[in-house]
Parts: C-alpha cells; sequence; structure tokens
C-alpha cells in the first residue's frame, strides 16, 4: 500500500476562499436567458452548483482516498495505532463524511428557495444565508481537518510493503545494510557516509522459483519504545509481524559508529528470532579481525543460498496450504 499519493487535506478557510472564487469567477462566464427575475435565479443557482460541486467533491476525495481500515492488513492497522490517534482517525472521518452530506442537503434546500423566491432581495437573500451555513459548517469540522492533514503526513512516511515472503535486514544505521540490499535485490537504496542514512524502510525484492520475496531495510534501535523516533517503531513493527528472516549485519571496522560491543547488544535484542549474521565492511582497515568474531556468520553466496532455501520451503507449504483451502471449499459445495 503506498501511501505517498495521499492527496493534501486543506483547511476550511482555503476550501471556502477557492470554492467562492471559482463561483466569482464563473458566474460571468454563461450566458443566461430568460426574464430578469430568471437570470438572477439561474446566476445565483448557478454560484450555489459550483459552491456545492468543489467543496464536496474534494471532501469525497478525502473520504476515498484515506486508507480504508475494512480492507486494509493487519501490519498497517497495527501501524496507524501504534503512530495515529485511531480513534481521532475515524472519528475526523466520520466529520468530514457528516459535513459532504450536510452541505449536499443544504444545497438542495437553497435551490428550492431561490426557485421559489418572488423578488431579488429574497434570492440575495437565500444566498447569502447557504453561504453562511456552508461556511459554518466547514469550521465546525476545521480541527478534524487539520488532524487529518497531520496523520496524512505520518501516514506518507509508512513503508510499501507487499503481502510476501519477507526478508528484513537489521541492524545500526550506516552498518551497510543499504549496501546488502543492493546486492541481494533490484533496489538500488541510497547510501551515504553519514549515521542515519536510512530515512525510511527501504524495499527490494529477489526471486526465487519465479516467485517475488520482499527485502526490506531496517533501521535498528537500542531505546525504549516510548523514545523511538516513528522510522524506527515502524520498523520494529514490520520486525515482529513480517520478518520470515531476519539478516542482522555487523560492522567490525568501527566506520558506523557503532561499537561491536553494541552491536552485540542490538543481536541480543532479536536473538529469539534466531537471525542470520553477515559482516560488512571487510574491506576497511581496523576494527575487530574477523577471526576475533565470536558469532558464526554467512558469506553473501552463503546468505544467497540458505535464502533461497528457506523462501522455496515457505513458498511449497504456502502453496499446499493454500490448494488445501480450495479442496475444503470444493467439499463444501
Amino acid at each position: 500500500m503506498n501511501f505517498e499519493k495521499l492527496p493534501p487535506v486543506e483547511n476550511s478557510k482555503v476550501l471556502l476562499d477557492i470554492a467562492f472564487r471559482k463561483a466569482r469567477e464563473k458566474e460571468g462566464q454563461k450566458k443566461l436567458q430568460g426574464s430578469w427575475l430568471q437570470i438572477i435565479k439561474r446566476k445565483e443557482s448557478l454560484k450555489l452548483d459550483i459552491i456545492k460541486d468543489d467543496i464536496v467533491s474534494k471532501l469525497e476525495k478525502i473520504l476515498t482516498q484515506f486508507p480504508q481500515t475494512e480492507v486494509m492488513s493487519q501490519f498497517y492497522i497495527k501501524l496507524m495505532k501504534l503512530t495515529l490517534e485511531f480513534g481521532e482517525l475515524k472519528k475526523s472521518l466520520g466529520a468530514v463524511n457528516w459535513a459532504s452530506r450536510r452541505i449536499r442537503m443544504l444545497h438542495k434546500e437553497y435551490i428550492g428557495k431561490i426557485n421559489r423566491a418572488a423578488e431579488q432581495p429574497h434570492i440575495r437573500k437565500e444566498s447569502t444565508e447557504f453561504y453562511g451555513r456552508v461556511s459554518s459548517t466547514l469550521k465546525q469540522i476545521d480541527q478534524n481537518l487539520n488532524y487529518l492533514e497531520e496523520s496524512r503526513k505520518i501516514m506518507r512516511t509508512y513503508p510499501d510493503i507487499k503481502d510476501m515472503f519477507t526478508v528484513c535486514i537489521y541492524g545500526f544505521p550506516n552498518v551497510g545494510k543499504s549496501t546488502l540490499l543492493n546486492k541481494l535485490s533490484s533496489t538500488r537504496a541510497k547510501i551515504a557516509a553519514y549515521a542515519f542514512t536510512t530515512k525510511s524502510i527501504n524495499a527490494g525484492y529477489m526471486t526465487v522459483d519465479g516467485n517475488k520475496i520482499q527485502v526490506l531495510d531496517l533501521p535498528g534501535t537500542l531505546a525504549r519504545s516510548e523514545k523511538m523516533n516513528n522510522i524506527e517503531m515502524q520498523a520494529e513493527l514490520v520486525l515482529e509481524e513480517l520478518a520470515k528472516v531476519i539478516i542482522f549485519v555487523f560492522d567490525l571496522s568501527g566506520s558506523s559508529g557503532y561499537p561491536v560491543d553494541k552491536q552485540v547488544q542490538l543481536l541480543k535484542k532479536i536473538k529469539d528470532k534466531k537471525p542470520l549474521i553477515y559482516v560488512s565492511k571487510t574491506d576497511l582497515p581496523g576494527g575487530m579481525p574477523e577471526k576475533d568474531f565470536p558469532y558464526p556468520y554467512l558469506s553473501l553466496e552463503e546468505l544467497k543460498e540458505e535464502l533461497e532455501k528457506v523462501a522455496k520451503k515457505a513458498i511449497k507449504e504456502a502453496e499446499k496450504e493454500a490448494q488445501s483451502s480450495i479442496s475444503e471449499e470444493v467439499m463444501k459445495e
């Protein structure tokens, strides 16, 4: 799911300013025929139509383009609950839906009043009243619109993760995770010689027996959950919920800025998940010699072989399970 395409959420002032400006601009563009009173009615009705259509279309766009929790995976629901006020998000979307329906209702009501008006002052009065009630409706949900915009900015940082066999590359920033991701997959993650290069969760893909498997580059941290930043929280959730295989990357050279003992602490944090270990930056001088490293680790080729073996097994098991489910459904019929 790609959250980067979520459109900005405009506040009530912007929505009103744009809609009223469009109504003014288009008022004189359309030539109307009929009696003097009929022309005034049609002009005012046209402005009401433009205002209603512009505002409602933008409110509906918010409702349709924001993710629908009913069709989201459990991972993304948990991620939203972790990084957002989930109840406030649902409440705000409900408020937008209410405003959209109310503006439609007001439009219908005031179009009817304008059509029934017998004099110009009455027509102007109904139009002015419509503008005021639409403005009041939007101002009532201004706080909700602001919350949705803040939520959108957070959701734009969410990783675009597919529902497939997932390998996670884990370790401290700048230890060589992105380099390994590039070697294992088709992606070309951005690499720089400074810490915290990974600003988001990078994804790449390998192909095993014609099946794609997902490889994710995750930044590691020893921080407590309440002190983690947004990306670190996402990484920990991915690790917990999606990782079928974890590759822990060690930098023995010390160039990452993280001493080996600190990296060992991070490794112990996930030891129950039985990660595969890969040692990076072996071409750099200094640091701990490979022969003194106390943990068994895999070369790049050994790592690829192990990933293919595990992925093949998992894919076959998934296919077998899917076939079994189909057979059960057929038997029921």
